[in-house]
């Protein structure tokens, strides 16, 4: 039988409120086995990542990201995923990169804030006014359907298209003010130096970190991290790759002991905001096994299976 090939025409039938209940299914099956690879040429990326899960299947993801590609008008981001059938191993899926990284990305904070954030959090900040940006609208109303927006760029025309697309959202033309006023701030940025500070962050506050994906990099500073309770979507692709964790832990600012649970942590209930108070920050380093789990529900959707 020859692979189904999956488009964006599909998107219709996702639902992001759905995506993290399969999340939250993956992490009941047999831990993921995961391989990532980096290669660097300057400011270019490429990133291969596996995953195999038993029970659920086996997938290969290729990006590549090339920063300087959007001044010549091109993508920044490219690749490619193959779904495999666990059971022998044939290709039963070949589907759209950005549909699977649009919906692991933005539906994996979404579905982190739902654990972490306050039940209450009604004024959420978007840090970044790009493709992720819009998605992390997208998915973040979903599971919080009363909120307010607002929009934080460097470029304030790029805040204002954000606003024009996303009605309701408001422009903050001060990065700290925005996140003083934030209940739950949410960061997608390709800074290499870190654009939040802790001394901004307040009691009851979700921060979650999307846009450090190489060991130069990071978006918020060695207070914000000493201030906060770290948890992660993963150790295993987190820790030791992206310079948000990777780069303190190494100066001895925080240790791998402080973050204190990832997704497989679930069952026991460590994966979970304790008070009201405290400041939650989670570090979304994405992972092939998310992407696996994200095709896999796309697969079934595709299938029109529940």
């Amino acid at each position: 039988m020859s692979p189904r090939i999956i488009g964006d025409d599909l998107e219709a039938k996702l639902d992001w409120r759905a995506l993290g209940e399969a999340f939250a299914a993956g992490h009941l099956l047999p831990r993921a086995e995961i391989t990532d690879s980096f290669l660097y040429r300057g400011d270019d990326t490429l990133l291969s990542r596996a995953a195999w899960i038993d029970g659920l299947g086996v997938l290969v993801k290729s990006a590549t990201i090339f920063p300087g590609n959007t001044a010549q008008g091109k993508p920044a981001i490219g690749g490619s995923v193959s779904l495999f059938n666990d059971g022998d191993g044939t290709l039963d899926a070949i589907l759209d990169f950005h549909l699977v990284t649009k919906w692991k990305t933005a539906g994996d904070s979404a579905f982190a804030a739902s654990r972490l954030a306050r039940r209450e959090s009604r004024n959420i900040l978007i840090v970044g006014a790009g493709t992720v940006g819009r998605n992390l609208h997208a998915a973040y109303s979903a599971y919080f359907p009363e909120a307010e927006f607002t929009i934080w760029n460097r470029s304030p025309t790029g805040a204002a298209r954000f606003a024009e697309d996303c009605p309701g959202t408001r422009v903050a033309p001060d990065l700290a003010e925005a996140v003083s006023r934030a209940d739950i701030i949410t960061s997608a940025t390709m800074t290499t130096e870190p654009l939040i500070q802790g001394d901004w962050l307040r009691a009851g506050q979700h921060l979650d970190l999307i846009g450090a994906y190489r060991p130069d990099m990071r978006e918020a500073d060695d207070t914000a991290l000493t201030r906060a309770r770290i948890f992660v979507d993963s150790r295993e692709t987190t820790i030791g790759h992206i310079g948000e964790l990777k780069d303190p832990i190494a100066r001895g600012v925080i240790s791998e002991a402080d973050v204190v649970a990832d997704y497989y942590d679930f069952s026991d209930g460590r994966f979970a905001r304790r008070s009201a108070d405290e400041i939650t920050l989670f570090k979304n380093g994405g992972g092939a096994h998310l992407d696996l789990m994200t095709s896999a529900y796309i697969l079934s959707q595709a299938s029109g299976s529940p």
